[in-house]
């Protein structure tokens, strides 16, 4: 590695299969909740991006949807939305859960990161993340397994839940970045995502949550409106958020109400605290649940729904 310039600045995408811990990651990163997390396998539906400021770098992370073998039109767009990503950045983060054998699912990647390499030359760093769940023994064997798989220019374990090694990880990403002027973003900014995204998503968590396996593809969260609720005092401003949360088949609308509204209930104050932290200030969250059939598969409706 050549010597360090004064000031570096640049992009990183970190990319792994779905439910890899991409996005713990890149939350521990930036020191802030920049991008949901979830159990459930694709979580990310957009490329989050989380910023990462220091007096001598700024490293923007790109966290990825899961890249997979797509089996609906809304898997094949969102593949396409990483390998763009893909093209645009200065450092490939290559996440693979130290729990979890690798697999074909790593293999798929792999391959689409050796032909990166060839093509632009992107340096590739394999993290093994969750390195808190396994033994030294396990690690070990973990990290030679990583090795096997292909050509990296560094490998690195890091448990991103426990902060063990994420600096470290910071530090490896941020050390291959270009020589830049200063900060491409202002430096307390932590993501440039507008706020109407992050409350989808912050929604889409809260929906997430405790569903069964086959829920997390068929749920989209459309923002509607975000008004100032009018006659407030100055001292006590609220504001109305409207959100339609669609999924694909009536029996699912079920799921996501609840006996009696129960669910949608717990879904909208788990919701309503993270977007009153996100704007500052308090927040009546209006939610409806409605049903786009098959949505996933039709591209007009994808469109509408912002894919």
């Amino acid at each position: 590695m050549a010597e360090s310039p004064s000031y570096v600045a640049g992009f990183a995408c970190i990319v792994g299969r779905p439910n890899a811990g991409k996005s713990t990651l890149t939350n521990a990163l930036v020191g802030s909740k920049v991008a949901i997390t979830s159990s459930k396998p694709q979580t990310t539906r957009h490329t989050i991006r989380g910023i990462r400021t220091t007096d001598h770098s700024q490293l923007i992370l790109v966290d990825t949807p899961g890249l997979h073998k797509p089996r609906t039109l809304l898997g094949q767009r969102l593949n396409d939305l990483v390998r763009e990503t893909l093209l645009t950045v200065d450092v490939v983060g290559f996440v693979l859960p130290s729990n979890q054998r690798v697999g074909p699912g790593d293999q798929f990647i792999a391959r689409e990161l050796s032909e990166l390499k060839l093509a632009k030359k992107t340096p590739v760093v394999a993290i093994a993340t969750k390195s808190d769940l396994v033994d030294k023994q396990r690690l070990a064997e973990h990290l030679i397994a990583i090795d096997q798989l292909g050509d990296w220019d560094a490998i690195i374990p890091c448990s991103a839940l426990r902060g063990d090694q994420v600096e470290e990880v910071g530090d490896l990403l941020t050390s291959y970045l270009p020589p830049a002027p200063g900060p491409l973003y202002p430096p307390d900014t932590i993501t440039d995502e507008p706020d109407i995204v992050m409350i989808a998503e912050l929604v889409r968590e809260a929906a997430l949550e405790g569903v069964r396996d086959e829920l997390p593809h068929s749920l989209a969260v459309v923002v509607e409106e975000v008004v100032p609720r009018e006659d407030r005092p100055d001292d006590k401003p609220m504001l109305d958020v409207r959100v339609n949360v669609f999924v694909e088949r009536p029996s699912q609308k079920a799921i996501i109400i609840g006996r009696g509204g129960s669910r949608l209930r717990e879904v909208g104050t788990t919701a309503r605290k993270g977007i009153e932290e996100l704007l500052g200030q308090r927040v009546y969250l209006d939610l409806h649940v409605k049903v786009a059939k098959d949505w996933q598969r039709d591209a007009k409706q994808l469109e509408r729904l912002g894919f």
